[in-house]
């Protein structure tokens, strides 16, 4: 089918549900200059090892574990949203969306207006002392770093880890919330995901009518009613004119 037959199919079973809720990967933000984790050639575990991204590797040498992940910092700090996130913001603005559960840690839904954001990997725009549990704004952090300086807590000198989900560490509560929301929808939007990392790639298993917009293939494809393989900064933008949204204001 042509993109444009398979936008009009995704919009009429939007516009039939009872209750969206999209789930959002790496690659709605690839488009923003933020690269994801397996693509050849870009994606982020074809520079690092993914053993120096768990929770005892930063325990162990909290400096070298910052300066590992300096870049990313700088990139998810320049980073902005993209047609993609606009278009999720306006869908949940009109109320067709419900929530956005996102594996993703830049912040860019947010930026981009969605609201009822469930950040199922955590964030890494804020991090917390493990020892007086201050929140610190990691940017500024990232600052002290470049100076030469410790990145560490500026009330009690301890250890702060970034508020993302490292390799040994259990999911978030947000998990938990974004798990209740799957179970409630009738319709989920994916977007961007490869739906191979769990337990979140689980998610979609709960909705009778799934749609898929990813640039490469998913386990859930022929599960999928609607599945699109083009940049979601492309779709999203048709997606939203279809149901005639591009005009809607909140």
């Amino acid at each position: 089918m042509s993109l444009d037959v398979l936008v009009k199919k995704a919009a009429r079973i939007l516009r039939g549900a009872k209750y969206t809720v999209v789930l959002t990967g790496a690659g709605i933000s690839t488009e923003s200059g933020i690269p994801d984790f397996r693509s050849p050639g870009t994606g982020l575990w074809e520079k690092e090892d993914p053993a120096g991204f768990t929770i005892d590797s930063f325990c162990g040498d909290p400096r070298a574990f910052y300066r590992r992940i300096l870049p990313l910092l700088r990139l998810i700090e320049q980073a902005l949203p993209n047609e993609g996130h606009k278009s999720l913001a306006l869908l949940e603005g009109s109320g067709m969306v419900k929530a956005v559960i996102t594996q993703n840690i830049d912040g860019l839904h947010q930026a981009a207006g969605s609201a009822r954001v469930f950040e199922v990997h955590g964030s890494f725009k804020k991090g917390t002392c493990l020892s007086c549990h201050k929140k610190h704004n990691l940017a500024l952090l990232a600052v002290a770093l470049e100076r030469g300086e410790e990145p560490a807590c500026l009330a009690c000198g301890g250890a702060v880890k970034p508020d993302v989900i490292l390799f040994g560490e259990e999911l978030p509560p947000a998990f938990q919330l974004a798990q209740r929301e799957a179970l409630k929808c009738d319709c989920m939007l994916v977007v961007g995901s490869s739906l191979q990392v769990a337990p979140v790639g689980y998610l979609p298993r709960y909705s009778k009518n799934l749609l898929i917009i990813n640039r490469g293939n998913t386990p859930y494809d022929d599960l999928a009613r609607v599945v699109i393989n083009q940049p979601a900064g492309e779709v999203l933008p048709l997606l939203v004119a279809e149901l005639g949204l591009q005009n809607f204001l909140w």
